[in-house]
């Protein structure tokens, strides 16, 4: 990625997105004073989800990265371009690199994540924005990370929901094939 407007929007919400184990509608309603720097990183207050209908909200952290993708790093480069003010936390960038202040569309997310993971050259996938939340599922479930602690980042309420997101990354561990060849 660059370091054209449209290329710090991109990285942040992609980071920002896999870290929180977000949906993409729950990304796009993000706002500004919805995130709040710590010490230890970010605390983004979900107001609103698909299984918070009532508006309860809760808090996620995203804790400082120990590589060069940090998402707590990477938001920071993008509000350094768009300005702390109120508003929408993700802005439409133009191709001309002008922002928009309006929301993105949730379909937006998607179109993101497509076309960042064709510019790495990788076929062979259906991605989409939702390729977010089960990417960070499966990566936590394939790093032995107890579900209760997936549960608490994504917001699942059951384990047998939580089950269905991790992808076919298993099929490798702890094979018992890779024992007897």
């Amino acid at each position: 990625m660059g370091s054209s407007p449209k290329d710090v929007r991109d990285r942040a919400l992609l980071l920002l997105g896999w870290a929180g184990a977000f949906r993409r509608s729950e990304i796009v309603s993000l706002n500004v004073g919805d995130v709040v720097q710590a010490r230890q990183g970010l605390v983004v207050t979900l107001r609103r989800s698909k299984t918070d209908q009532t508006g309860t909200g809760r808090q996620i952290g995203i804790p400082y990265g120990r590589t060069r993708h940090c998402p707590v790093n990477a938001l920071n480069d993008w509000l350094a371009l768009r300005g702390d003010h109120e508003g929408p936390l993700f802005y439409s960038v133009r191709r001309c690199g002008q922002m928009r202040s309006s929301q993105l569309p949730a379909a937006t997310v998607s179109e993101i994540v497509q076309r960042r993971v064709a510019a790495t050259g990788l076929v062979g996938g259906p991605y989409s924005g939702h390729s977010l939340r089960a990417g960070f599922i499966t990566s936590c479930a394939l790093a032995g990370i107890a579900s209760w602690r997936i549960r608490n980042q994504s917001g699942h309420k059951s384990e047998a929901m939580l089950t269905r997101y991790i992808r076919r990354g298993e099929l490798f561990t702890e094979n018992p094939a890779a024992q007897l060849l």
